[in-house]
């Protein structure tokens, strides 16, 4: 079995790259009594980390600074506490970013395709805003398979539904890939993320379905598309496994972004005519308009440039 550098409560650490090079880490004995049994680990850990940095130098995958800390996520902390959950006013069907107070309504802020148009689903919740580091993390894990990041976004989510009026019992569905990009992949990150966050989540009577809903058509990107091109684009695409599962059951559906809605939206149409009772919707991010209009304004200042 290969050693690997550990916090241990014995008397040293030892750090190897040869059979005969140790490095003896322990305080001297005099020393001990007036730090305490946690102070010697707190200072062995430091150690370790030093060493660790040396020995094993990485980058931040976001801003390229150097990580001191032994940690599976290879983001530093600074980047971690730029990450922001939404504020303002937000419609209370789809979660999308309003910027009028007149959008108020009885049943609470509603924005305009929600007036127009009520979605399927009850209501959707969103962290964060698809944009900085938020976005960075969810390409981290959906493109380059880093998988301890799924964690943090699963704890993000259960922030973001922790005030949510959600029913105590529960059927978490992650959105499904189509068989082909799941193998090309080699995983769904709405899965990961949502085994994250149903191990967190304090619901008594929640329990994680990712057979419930599968994927059986192939679609194209929707990136580009119109809001009635997306609809047509994933228009079949979704189908329920044993409907029996989810009769007359509440289920959470569980993405990383939302966009337009449009997936959101099918995949509820879909568990509802299957026999579920209420549908909502959790993601992380939320692609806002806010987003959207400052893009647009730096593209433009780039045409002009």
């Amino acid at each position: 079995m290969l050693a690997t550098p550990a916090l241990v409560s014995s008397r040293r650490v030892v750090f190897s790259s040869s059979g005969g090079l140790t490095r003896d880490l322990t305080p001297p004995r005099g020393r001990l009594a007036g730090i305490g049994r946690f102070g010697v680990e707190r200072a062995l850990r430091a150690a370790a980390e030093s060493l660790f940095s040396v020995l094993f130098p990485s980058d931040c995958r976001i801003c390229a600074s150097s990580l001191t800390g032994i940690s599976a996520l290879p983001v530093c902390g600074t980047c971690l506490d730029r990450i922001a959950p939404l504020s303002g006013i937000l419609c209370s069907v789809c979660g999308e970013k309003l910027f009028s107070k007149f959008a108020d309504t009885p049943e609470g802020p509603r924005c305009g395709m929600c007036r127009r148009a009520a979605p399927p689903f009850q209501r959707a919740v969103a962290y964060g805003a698809y944009d900085g580091v938020l976005r960075d993390l969810i390409h981290l894990l959906k493109y380059q398979q880093i998988k301890p990041v799924a964690p943090l976004l699963g704890r993000l989510l259960a922030e973001a539904l922790a005030g949510a009026p959600l029913p105590e019992s529960l059927i978490v569905v992650p959105v499904p890939l189509f068989r082909r990009k799941l193998r090309d992949r080699g995983f769904n990150q709405a899965e990961e993320i949502a085994r994250c966050f149903v191990r967190r989540c304090s619901l008594p009577g929640i329990q994680l379905g990712t057979s419930s809903l599968v994927r059986v058509r192939e679609t194209a990107s929707q990136t580009g598309l119109t809001r009635h091109q997306r609809r047509a684009n994933l228009r079949g695409a979704f189908a329920v496994v044993r409907p029996e599962r989810i009769a007359g059951k509440c289920v959470l559906v569980i993405d990383d972004v939302m966009t337009t809605g449009t997936t959101a939206s099918e995949c509820s149409r879909v568990l509802l005519r299957a026999g579920a009772k209420q549908v909502f919707v959790a993601t992380v991010a939320r692609a806002t308009r806010e987003v959207e209009l400052h893009l647009r304004e730096v593209v433009a200042s780039a045409a002009h440039a």
